[in-house]
């Protein structure tokens, strides 16, 4: 048994080892001794070598032919790849991609060439490959989707040319906009689905409002609107508020979106306790107390709680601390249902600007946004500055979104400032008509450019025609004159008017030369010099004052500190300005003129009240008399509830039988005012503001005089006047619309006087439309 066990192993053992050598050495293929490259045209053979593993002297192993393979289709370069092996000679035969002669788009209309050219990636003389054109063809109808346009679709086409080009062309059937046919909202039960629909971006389709453009699905919209009612549910006292879900679902015709929200509102929750926590030593406790916009047992607001820690940020940064560190704690307490507010103030670390990043610019030079901003990289981080720069750069009138932000750098002690802009129109030729209650019908031919050649310029050539007036005007302003802080400008008009009412006829025209600087960070001077002619007609029977030459020199103060130049909320501005005439020309007198303005917000941003004065003096000299169109004439615009000069001194001398009586301008004017303005509840895109206004004050001629005068010798239309002029007080109040509509600014002006003299002319209602003259 033992030796048949024996031998039964040694068997074993030597089948064992002759098996063994055939595992231990693989068979090897033939060597390879050379390589042959078939089908290239533009790729080098070189190139494509370079691209294989398999070398000359190597064996011929499947391992590398399928690395090889894998590396050259991995390049992209080439449609097709075969490897063969022939009695030692390796043959690559390839078929390379074409390349991309032009890119072309046929039937876009709804967007235009150049946005979709940006969205490809593919672009002349890129090698073309069907993955990409397949990745582009989804990137462009991404954007259609993006434009509300669901039915959209691409095919996309190739026109072959010689040396292995092609033209790709996409083409695209747009299809109909895809709407929002209803908005639907699950789980609210304090406020309507109305009321919410109007806290959201998006909007349904209505057939008759078609100048909207948000009544299409965007899912990015979408998840802004989600945010929209978090924020609008959390002023309004709900802090558990909380949106479940937005699903949107496309109707089976395609024919729009169906949108649902889902909502948890939670319980209604008031303010408890609202306490400081400050370590600044330098401002006492009850003066942040005041700047608290909300109390103890007050309806829960989130938004009030950002806007507080605003005005504390800025009440530090004007006491010295421009880096303090404002945390709000919140604690909600259910049971009671308030919550507890405690604001912890502490001075931060210091943190320096590391770099000031413009962006969105698409036109704008960036030098003319960064000479507004009031801070440089390596300045000290200041946030009031920082303020002031997007108030400055909001003011230009370039961008319809001003923003700066900020992110870390590259230490923690520094941080960067990306002020991001989004342009705006500043361009506009204009063929336009309308109608004023003061004008008549008027129209108005104008090329204006705000922001000329991205460089701050303004310039503006005005044809404006009315019953009342013709007006030839050419302006030109450069900000930053020979690039510093000064403007310099000029202007050349030509202006016929006529005032049947008053018998006055005016041909006048002149140029002036301006220069202005600033002074302080907020005040800023002036100067300019006019040299005119004019030729008036006034007075009964057509007399003719004559034609005089005026040679002015002046100077302009501005001040202005309001928080914001378009839609001040609170602070002031003031305007005085002084004009003398006489440095040549035939007349002589002096000007002074007074403006000023101040804002303040009440409880709500839309409540804000504006108190403004406005007052002139104007007084010849050197034994001239001051002539009819050097006075002031006030009403219509400066003066609501008068027509356009209704009200002030007037000529009712006998001659005039019957005939209204004519305004004679006053000397002296004092015009204050008082408005409101107040929440319309109107939706705000429609652009429609309104205020309640109160006009007071008088125009007249200061000096003492009869009832009945005699003109000044060799004054012709001045001989005889009849002079009335009590010099009292004028008084109306009445409310303001303005709409910013699609076609041209709106306003409308319903008045009532309060006091008036008897021979003022009033009017109830002033309307005004299209071009401001």
């Amino acid at each position: 048994m033992k030796r048949v066990l024996g031998t039964v192993l040694t068997l074993c053992v030597a089948l064992m080892l002759s098996v063994v050598p055939s595992f231990a050495q693989p068979a090897d293929g033939p060597s390879v001794q050379r390589i042959q490259v078939e089908g290239n045209q533009r790729i080098e053979e070189s190139t494509v070598l370079s691209y294989m593993v398999i070398r000359e002297g190597q064996p011929f192993t499947q391992a590398l032919v399928d690395q090889s393979l894998k590396t050259l289709f991995a390049t992209g370069l080439f449609a097709d790849v075969q490897i063969d092996q022939q009695n030692g000679t390796v043959i690559v035969k390839v078929v390379e991609n074409p390349i991309i002669n032009r890119i072309a788009f046929e039937g876009n209309s709804k967007i235009s060439q150049k946005t979709l050219e940006d969205e490809v990636q593919l672009k002349p003389r890129m090698v073309f490959t069907r993955a990409k054109v397949s990745s582009d063809v989804q990137r462009i109808i991404e954007v259609y989707r993006r434009g509300g346009r669901f039915a959209a679709q691409v095919e996309p086409k190739t026109v072959q040319l010689a040396q292995n080009r092609v033209d790709l062309v996409f083409e695209i059937n747009e299809g109909p906009t895809t709407g929002v046919s209803r908005i639907i909202f699950i789980g609210n039960k304090a406020f309507s689905d109305s009321t919410l629909r109007d806290k959201i971006a998006t909007g349904e389709s209505i057939w008759w409002n078609f100048l909207q453009s948000n009544d299409n699905y965007d899912p990015d919209r979408l998840t802004f609107d989600r945010e929209q009612l978090r924020r609008y549910y959390l002023s309004q006292g709900y802090a558990d508020f909380r949106v479940v879900s937005a699903v949107a679902e496309l109707a089976p015709d395609r024919s729009g979106f169906y949108i649902t929200f889902t909502v948890e509102e939670g319980e209604l929750y008031n303010f408890g306790k609202v306490e400081i926590d400050t370590k600044l030593k330098d401002i006492p406790v009850d003066e942040l107390q005041q700047l608290i916009r909300f109390g103890n047992g007050e309806q829960y607001n989130a938004e009030l709680i950002d806007k507080s820690v605003d005005a504390l940020t800025l009440a530090a940064g004007t006491k010295g601390y421009a880096f303090v560190d404002i945390r709000p704690r919140v604690r909600r307490n259910k049971d009671e249902r308030t919550v507890d507010v405690v604001f912890k103030m502490e001075e931060g670390p210091r943190v320096y600007i590391e770099r000031i990043n413009i962006v969105g610019n698409t036109r704008t030079l960036d030098k003319v946004i960064r000479r507004e901003v009031r801070l440089v990289e390596g300045d000290a981080f200041n946030r009031v500055l920082i303020n002031r720069s997007r108030s400055r750069i909001r003011g230009l009138g370039y961008f319809k979104k001003v923003e700066i932000n900020e992110e870390p750098g590259t230490a923690a002690d520094r941080t960067v400032l990306n002020v991001e802009v989004e342009e705006q129109s500043t361009g506009e030729f204009s063929v336009s008509a309308g109608f004023s209650s003061a004008d008549n019908i008027v129209g108005a031919v104008s090329l204006t450019e705000k922001n000329l050649l991205g460089r701050g310029q303004f310039l503006r050539l005005q044809v404006s025609v009315s019953s009342i007036r013709q007006q030839v005007d050419l302006r030109f302003t450069e900000p930053y004159f020979l690039d510093r802080n000064m403007s310099a400008g000029f202007d050349i008009y030509n202006t016929h008017a006529v005032y049947d009412e008053q018998n006055y006829e005016a041909d006048i025209r002149g140029i002036g030369l301006r220069l202005g600087f600033p002074v302080s960070e907020f005040g800023r001077v002036g100067l300019r010099y006019t040299l005119r002619q004019d030729d008036v007609t006034y007075s009964i029977g057509q007399q003719l004052l004559g034609t005089t030459t005026l040679s002015l020199v002046g100077f302009t103060y501005a001040y202005d500190e309001k928080d914001d130049p378009i839609e001040p909320k609170n602070g002031f501005d003031f305007t005085l300005s002084n004009d003398v005439s006489g440095i040549g020309g035939d007349k002589k007198y002096i000007r002074t003129e007074m403006t000023s303005n101040w804002y303040k917000r009440l409880w709500t941003d839309d409540l804000v009240l504006n108190l403004a004065a406005t007052a002139g003096y104007v007084v010849a000299y050197g034994d001239e008399t001051l002539e009819v169109n050097d006075r002031f004439f006030k009403g219509g615009g400066s003066f609501r509830g008068f027509k356009t000069s209704g009200l002030g001194p007037r000529d009712i001398a006998p001659e005039n039988d019957g005939a209204t009586p004519l305004s004679v301008g006053g000397e002296a004017y004092a015009i204050g005012t008082v408005e409101l303005r107040f929440p319309n509840f109107l939706p705000e895109e429609l652009g429609i503001k309104t205020s309640l206004f109160s006009d007071f004050g008088t125009v007249g001629i200061v000096a003492d005089k009869p009832a009945c005068v005699d003109g000044p010798p060799n004054t012709p239309g001045l001989n005889d006047l009849c002079i009335q002029d009590d010099l009292a007080l004028r008084a109306s109040a009445g409310l303001s619309v303005y709409w910013n509509s699609p076609f041209g600014p709106v306003r409308l002006d319903f008045s009532q006087v309060l006091n008036k003299e008897d021979y003022d002319q009033t009017e109830s209602f002033r309307f005004s439309a299209g071009t401001k003259f």
